[in-house]
C-alpha cells in the first residue's frame, strides 16, 4: 500500500530556519558589550545554533524520505503505464475482432488523444461491451490516480529540497554568528562558557547515579563515544568521520542493540524519562526546550558528559557544571 510522503509531517522546519535566521540578524552587537554582556550574547547563539542544526537534520531527514517516496511512486506509475500498453492491446483486438468494418482512421479516433477522451469515444459506440468499457474504465481509474500521487510527491520533494537549502544557509549563518561572537568574548577577556571548567568533576555534582556500575551494553556505548572524542563536529554528521548531537548518541546506542530516532527532537520520547538527581552512565541529557529539545548529550558518570556542542570544537567529554546544568531540561533512559 502507498505510503503517506513522510516530509509532510514537519514542513514546520521552514519555519523553525526563517525565525532562526531572523534572531541572528536582530542580534546586533553593542558598540562597546561588557564581558558579560558578550558572554551572555554568545550563549544566546549557541542555543540558536543548536535549534538550527535539529531544523537541518529535519530538513536532511524529510528530502531523504520524499526522495524515497517520489522514487516509489515512480515505479506505481510506471506499472500503470505498463498496465495501459497491456490492455491498450487487449482492447485493439477486441475492437479490430468485434468490428471488422474499424478502419485505421476510426481506429485512431478511438484511441487517440488523452485516455478520457478515448473513453468517451469508445462508450458511445455499441460493439464494445459493458465489460470490456469497465476495463477501459478501470485503466483510466489508476493512471490518473497515479499520475496524482507522482505530481504531488514530486511538488513535496521540491519542498523539501528548498528546505533543505534554507536549513543549510540558516545554519552557515548561525556558525558564522557565533565564531564571530567568540572572538568578541575573547578580546575582552572572556572564555567559551559552554567548555569545560575543570578536567575532571566530583562524584557528588549532582547525580547520585555518578559512580553507579554500568551492564555491559551501557559500557558498549560509553567505549564508543569516548572512542569519538576529538573527531570533528559535522552538521547533520552520523559517522564515522564526524557527527553532529544527536547524530553521536544514535551511534553510540546502536552499540547496545537500541535503534535511536534520528533527531533530538524524536530522541526525546525515545525511552524512560528520569530525573536529574537520578541519571546514570548511559542517559541521554537534553538542553534548552522539555518538550522540543535541540541538543543532546550522553552522561558519561561522575558529572561528564560526552558530546558535540558546534562545529567550532571537536566532539569532547565535559564536566556538567555551570553553563550546562543551567539549561538541562530533561533525561531519558533508552532501551
Amino acid at each position: 500500500m502507498t505510503r503517506n510522503p513522510e516530509p509532510t509531517r514537519r514542513l514546520t522546519t521552514v519555519g523553525f530556519v526563517a525565525l532562526g535566521a531572523v534572531v541572528l540578524s536582530s542580534g546586533v552587537a553593542l558598540a562597546e558589550p561588557s564581558e558579560s554582556e558578550a558572554r551572555e550574547r554568545y550563549e544566546e547563539l549557541q542555543e540558536e545554533l543548536s535549534v538550527l542544526n535539529e531544523a537541518y537534520n529535519t530538513a536532511e531527514e524529510d528530502h531523504a524520505a520524499a526522495e524515497e517516496q517520489l522514487e516509489e511512486l515512480q515505479e506505481q506509475l510506471q506499472e500503470a503505464q505498463d498496465a495501459l500498453d497491456d490492455r491498450s492491446e487487449r482492447i485493439s483486438s477486441i475492437v479490430q475482432g468485434s468490428y471488422t468494418g474499424a478502419s485505421d482512421s476510426s481506429f485512431g479516433i478511438f484511441f487517440g488523444g488523452d485516455a478520457d477522451s478515448a473513453l468517451q469515444n469508445i462508450a458511445d459506440v455499441d460493439f464494445i461491451s459493458t465489460g470490456q468499457q469497465e476495463m477501459l474504465a478501470d485503466y483510466v481509474v489508476d493512471v490518473d490516480h497515479a499520475e496524482e500521487l507522482y505530481d504531488s510527491a514530486q511538488s513535496t520533494e521540491e519542498s523539501a529540497a528548498e528546505a533543505l537549502t534554507a536549513a543549510e544557509d540558516a545554519m552557515t549563518q548561525g556558525e558564522s554568528a557565533l565564531d564571530e561572537q567568540a572572538e568578541v568574548l575573547e578580546e575582552l577577556g572572556g572564555v567559551d562558557p559552554t567548555a569545560s571548567t575543570a578536567s575532571t568533576a566530583s562524584a557528588d555534582s549532582g547525580s547520585s547515579g555518578g559512580t553507579a556500575a554500568v551492564s555491559g551494553d551501557v559500557q558498549a556505548v560509553l567505549d564508543f563515544a569516548r572512542a569519538q572524542i576529538g573527531k570533528p563536529y559535522v552538521w547533520g554528521g552520523t559517522g564515522p568521520d564526524g557527527y553532529d548531537c544527536s547524530g553521536l548518541t544514535q551511534a553510540a546506542w546502536a552499540q547496545a542493540g537500541v535503534s535511536l530516532p534520528r533527531t533530538t527532537y524524536d530522541q526525546v520520547n525515545a525511552g524512560t524519562s528520569v530525573s536529574r538527581d537520578q541519571i546514570q552512565p548511559g542517559d541521554l541529557l537534553f538542553f534548552y526546550s522539555a518538550s522540543s529539545p535541540s541538543h543532546v548529550g550522553i552522561y558519561a558518570g561522575n558529572g561528564m558528559m560526552i558530546h558535540g556542542s558546534n562545529p567550532s570544537k571537536p566532539l569532547e567529554e565535559i564536566d556538567l557544571a555551570s553553563y550546562w546544568d543551567s539549561v538541562f531540561t530533561g533525561a531519558v533512559r533508552p532501551g
